[in-house]
């Protein structure tokens, strides 16, 4: 586990703790038994999404209306029936809480509900609880979202945009210049190796290896991989790094600084490739703002994220191979269905013109 992931792990378990101090002992016991089998990242979100449904029952249950959050009792799960679970649902569409609006969509709902049943079949397995009325409840119809890509045109001007930038201040400019070969790098590393933005700012300088052109990344759930990357890739970080061939005359020596070098402001110990402009690992959220920026610059209306970058890379390699596991295993997917779903749309198109592929009607050629 790298420098970077073990930080974040700490983080997100500070983080569960924090939430945990808000709520009933019952929930510090169903996140302790189940620590072994998720990651502090999945249970802090488990966490917040049961919190919400506590949130419910304190809000809309007169028995619990003048109670804590963290004085409700274990007894309440017994106590909920399916009708309440539907009260719920409805209740995620639209509340106030301690002056702060919310509103939940399909997904959202049914990511809540996922959290809560995984609580309640915990305590099921246990024989702490012996109610269930989630078993009774049909879940929210989540739909399937269209897939959201750059086409090759786009992409061209996106890495114009990163070159020639429009409606900069001479302010924006000044820090551009220092900043360009990074962003460089990073935009031609979504685009030529489809990973995540978390393990794209997770990545260290000794993480790229440059004689096998690989990456090496710690997947979601905590697993170590290489990813490869091409000869475009490679380019944009040679320039960033600063790394050139010999000079033909040895005796030559090359001092130049690089775009790198130029954000590390004498921060010699910092181990992260992508550096902000303080010097220091540039985080997913400052990654996210920067794609953000230069895809407003472009002309289209489509919502460009890192992650529509990936699926701009898996679309392509989808496209090119035809391998439906092959882009799992390159994306990183545990289950191949998670990629069948993503890519259903170019799936069904295969299968349509799988129809006529066979055909029926003799072909007649005109006599000449």
């Amino acid at each position: 586990m790298s420098e970077y992931t073990d930080t974040v792990r700490t983080q997100n378990i500070l983080a569960l703790r924090a939430l945990l101090k808000q709520m009933p002992p019952f929930c510090t016991d169903y996140f302790r038994g189940i620590a072994s089998s998720t990651s502090p990242r999945t249970q802090t979100g488990y966490c917040r999404d049961i919190y919400t449904f506590l949130q419910f029952v304190v809000m809309r249950n007169p028995i619990y209306r003048d109670s804590e959050i963290k004085d409700i009792p274990l007894k309440v799960l017994e106590e909920m029936t399916p009708a309440d679970i539907d009260e719920y649902l409805e209740h995620l569409n639209y509340y106030i809480f301690e002056g702060t609006e919310y509103r939940n969509g399909e997904s959202a709902k049914a990511r809540k509900l996922s959290a809560l049943s995984n609580m309640y079949s915990f305590f099921n397995k246990r024989q702490i609880v012996s109610n269930n009325p989630l078993n009774a409840i049909e879940r929210p119809k989540v739909h399937d979202k269209v897939i959201i890509t750059l086409d090759q045109e786009q992409i061209f001007d996106l890495m114009d945009a990163v070159e020639s930038p429009t409606n900069m201040t001479d302010r924006q400019k000044k820090f551009h210049n220092l900043t360009m070969a990074r962003d460089r790098a990073i935009l031609t590393s979504f685009l030529g190796t489809g990973m995540r933005v978390s393990e794209l700012a997770g990545l260290d300088v000794t993480d790229v290896d440059f004689n096998n052109q690989t990456f090496r990344v710690i997947r979601k759930g905590g697993n170590e991989a290489y990813i490869y990357f091409g000869d475009d890739v490679r380019d944009a970080l040679c320039y960033y790094l600063g790394i050139q061939e010999e000079p033909e005359n040895t005796n030559e020596e090359i001092k130049q600084l690089s775009p790198r070098d130029a954000l590390l402001k004498g921060n010699d110990e910092e181990k992260a490739l992508f550096l902000s402009l303080r010097g220091n690992r540039m985080a997913v959220r400052s990654i996210e703002v920067m794609v953000k920026k230069y895809c407003t610059m472009i002309n289209t209306n489509k919502k460009i994220t890192p992650h529509k970058l990936r699926s701009t890379y898996g679309t392509a390699l989808y496209k090119e191979t035809g391998d439906i596991y092959l882009v799992a295993d390159v994306l990183g997917h545990k289950d191949v269905n998670t990629t069948k779903k993503h890519y259903a749309e170019m799936t069904n198109d295969n299968r349509k013109r799988a129809a006529n592929i066979v055909p029926l009607k003799k072909t007649h050629e005109k006599s000449t």
